[in-house]
């Protein structure tokens, strides 16, 4: 199943619509940046024994797109069917780990990462048909496979980052060559990345080492800070999409994680303040405040969860809002606290 989750902020409600996803149980999720009603999904499904993971291009309901704020009242009978647009059909290629759509893009082009493949493909006729326009494959010994991915949103959308066991590596979308490698980027299994959104070269990484480490990806030798907060295995980090400062992570160790990276941020010296609003020995005191970065510190640690923590994403619509999905399938929402916002607001 997919489940359309409905927040009224209003009145702090949470309402759900179910979608059948008959194909197979699901993997992993996401979403058109043009279109809110198409989503991509990777799922197993079992042939002469065996278990394929494949991906497939969706559209929901038109009546759940505008997010309205009436629960069904009995959701079980009111389940509705997805319809399918189009298969990513990859069974030369091995099995789908992840699909990302182009960031900026009109939705027509995703790339998907099977086994050691990345296949970049061209939704075609209102996305009925999906053609592999371009791959690449991953070399050097033993099985190796991609893990996960992220389409980076600078460099007018020409870049992803990868990762497969504990490298990270970038790819040229146009003529899908790598353009960097960070070789052993974790100790142990790298299990997700992200982009800051405002600072170009600034990536963002955590596995199994229970680290999170954040790259220039102009000289990939040292990550330019490494937060150890989490005991177990990283899933997820995600920058926030206004504030780059704010970083969320969820882990095995059933924590959610909020810090504030200001040193690495693109305001690394909060916001400066006009000369004119200051009388001389405020000016004083001012400058020697500006010249001195603020502190990076942990914000909040979130417990809300038993078990492991799989995903964590920011709200898109509302920079102080973000959710995060345990395995017990246990979804939270939670803010940023509020004194922290005015911090950064003000």
């Amino acid at each position: 199943q997919i489940h359309i989750i409905d927040f009224d902020d209003e009145n702090n409600i949470i309402n759900k619509n179910v979608l059948l996803h008959q194909v197979g149980e699901i993997w992993h999720i996401s979403t058109s940046p043009a279109d809110k009603g198409v989503l991509a999904t990777c799922y197993n499904k079992t042939s002469d024994s065996k278990v394929m993971t494949c991906a497939a291009v969706w559209r929901m309901p038109k009546e759940l797109e505008s997010g309205s704020h009436e629960s069904p009242d009995d959701s079980s009978s009111n389940a509705q069917t997805l319809e399918l647009l189009c298969h990513l059909d990859n069974t030369a290629h091995g099995n789908m780990a992840c699909v990302m759509w182009e960031p900026m893009g009109d939705g027509k082009k995703i790339i998907s990462l099977a086994d050691n493949n990345v296949l970049l493909w061209d939704l075609q006729e209102s996305s009925a048909k999906a053609v592999l326009s371009s791959s690449a494959a991953l070399e050097g010994k033993g099985q190796l496979k991609f893990t996960s991915g992220r389409w980076s949103p600078h460099h007018s959308c020409t870049q992803i980052a990868t990762a497969n066991d504990t490298s990270v590596r970038g790819w040229d979308t146009r003529s899908m060559r790598q353009i960097y490698c960070i070789e052993n980027a974790h100790g142990q299994l790298v299990r997700d990345l992200d982009f800051n959104p405002n600072k170009q070269y600034y990536l963002a990484s955590c596995g199994d080492d229970c680290k999170v480490k954040f790259w220039d990806t102009r000289n990939v030798t040292e990550p330019v800070k490494t937060l150890e907060e989490h005991s177990h295995w990283v899933w997820n980090v995600r920058y926030n999409h206004s504030h780059d400062q704010l970083i969320l992570t969820g882990s095995s160790d059933s924590r959610v994680i909020l810090s504030n990276m200001v040193s690495i941020s693109s305001e690394p010296f909060g916001h400066m303040v006009d000369d004119d609003e200051l009388s001389d020995q405020e000016d004083q005191h001012q400058e020697e405040k500006i010249k001195e970065p603020a502190q990076d510190s942990v914000i909040a640690t979130y417990e809300e969860h038993e078990d492991s923590v799989y995903a964590v994403e920011w709200s898109s619509a509302d920079p102080w809002l973000f959710a995060s999905l345990s395995y017990d399938g246990r979804l939270v929402i939670n803010r940023v606290p509020r004194a922290l916002k005015y911090h950064i607001l003000l």
